[in-house]
This record gives C-alpha cells, structure tokens and sequence, in this order.
C-alpha cells in the first residue's frame, strides 16, 4: 500500500506516505480541516505556478502536528494512544513521508536515519513533549 492511514477506535493518528506513491494528478492526502496539512501538487511541462503570496491569518492550534521525512536509512516506528499503549508498529524506510496528527510515537533505529522534521513554530522547548 503506497499510503496508510492508523486510525483506532474511530481516530486518525498517522498518514504514511510511501516513497513509492506518484501520483498521476494534485491530490491531497489530507482534507481542509488538518492543522498540516499535506498533498502533492502535479504540473505538466510548461505549466507555470502563478506568483502569489499567502495573506495573514489567524488560526487556533491547540496541538502539535509533525510531518517526518525519512531522508536515509530504516527504523521501526511505534504509535501510541491517550493511555500509552501501543497501537501499531510500522517499519519506515528512506523516502517514506509520516504525518503524526495525534497520540504518542516513538522510533527505534534499524539503520543510521535522519528524518527531516517539518511542524507548527514557534518550539517553545521540552516542556511541550511528554516523555513515557
């Protein structure tokens, strides 16, 4: 499967994009109401983006969503709910897009991995994270 969706109980937790996935037209992963938001956005040769910038807005976050990127090597990655109990174990690999929207996740490193980590600013620091 070239994207997975972990849900539980009726709740999303994960989109998994795999490296593998082209899509043949712009299509979004997720819809309108995510706090990120993610998709891919396809033009043909000799298409042009339109200039534009993106006007001033304020919206209303009241949690912190990730997306990972697996830039090289292998880990297992470990999705938890509210009360700390694993709910799915998910290998990922180089290439590979996670979009952590809720609950708990961790990692255990198969090969030497970097993930690029792209989410809500500012960071204010450690005490945003609860460790378990």
């Amino acid at each position: 499967m070239e994207i997975e969706k972990i849900t539980w109980k009726g709740q999303l937790f994960v989109y998994l994009i795999r490296s593998e996935y082209t899509p043949l037209k712009t299509s979004f992963i997720t819809g309108p109401q995510g706090y990120l938001q993610t998709g891919f956005i396809v033009y043909s040769k000799g298409q042009e983006i339109p200039k534009h910038f993106h006007k001033p807005i304020k919206r209303h976050i009241d949690r912190t969503e990730e997306i990972l990127i697996v830039r090289k090597g292998k880990a297992g990655l470990n999705v938890y709910n509210a009360k700390k109990e694993m709910i799915a174990a998910l290998p990922v690999r180089q290439g590979d897009v996670i979009l952590l929207v809720s609950g708990g996740h961790g990692f255990r490193v198969v090969e030497d991995l970097i993930l690029q980590e792209i989410k809500q600013g500012p960071y204010t620091g450690l005490e945003e994270k609860e460790r378990f």
